[in-house]
């Protein structure tokens, strides 16, 4: 289990981080931030951690309650900032998608999830080595899906999308659970 917390330099300005690092939400508002390169274009809501991974294995869980709209998963650290490319594998993003249209796994073409009733906290598992993605319902301890042969050839990190906050019904945010080190 690996300690994650969000990096503010990374955070898109409508993007409203908590203290601790933990929780992230779309606050309805853009926020005047300086320049940075690490940070997100104004198009590409995502925000990435602190801690990046190059070998081993590593697992977090995101609480998504609530939520009617998130992205998250791994992407590598040359992706492009600017929000230019689709969300895929191929340009450096395994993710999975949640929105009324159901449950993805951002591929080209998607692939397609059986959605889970009462999904509230997704746990994301990566093999570095082995080139493996995969994604839990953590509470209902089910498998949702396995992104495996990935190529992996520099540092990835944990990246998360709250969807935008659609009038408030989208406000809650995504929270990065401390893992449970009894199971």
């Amino acid at each position: 289990e690996m300690d994650v917390t969000l990096d503010p330099d990374t955070a898109n300005v409508w993007l409203i981080l908590s203290e601790d690092g933990k929780q992230v939400h779309h606050g309805g508002v853009w926020k005047s931030l300086p320049d940075n390169p690490k940070r997100f274009s104004l198009f590409t809501l995502v925000v990435l951690t602190r801690q990046s991974f190059s070998s081993g294995r590593f697992y977090f869980e995101i609480q998504v309650k609530d939520k009617t709209e998130w992205r998250l998963g791994v992407a590598r650290e040359s992706i492009d900032r600017s929000g230019g490319t689709r969300w895929t594998p191929e340009t450096g993003y395994w993710t999975l998608l949640y929105n009324n249209y159901g449950l993805v796994f951002n591929d080209d073409p998607a692939v397609r999830l059986p959605l889970r009733a009462g999904l509230q906290k997704v746990g994301v598992f990566v093999d570095y080595d082995e080139g493996l993605v995969s994604f839990y319902d953590v509470e209902a301890r089910v498998h949702i899906y396995s992104a495996t042969g990935c190529n992996f050839s520099e540092p990835l990190y944990p990246i998360f999308h709250p969807g935008s906050c659609q009038k408030g019904t989208n406000s809650a945010p995504l929270i990065i659970s401390p893992v449970n080190q009894t199971d």
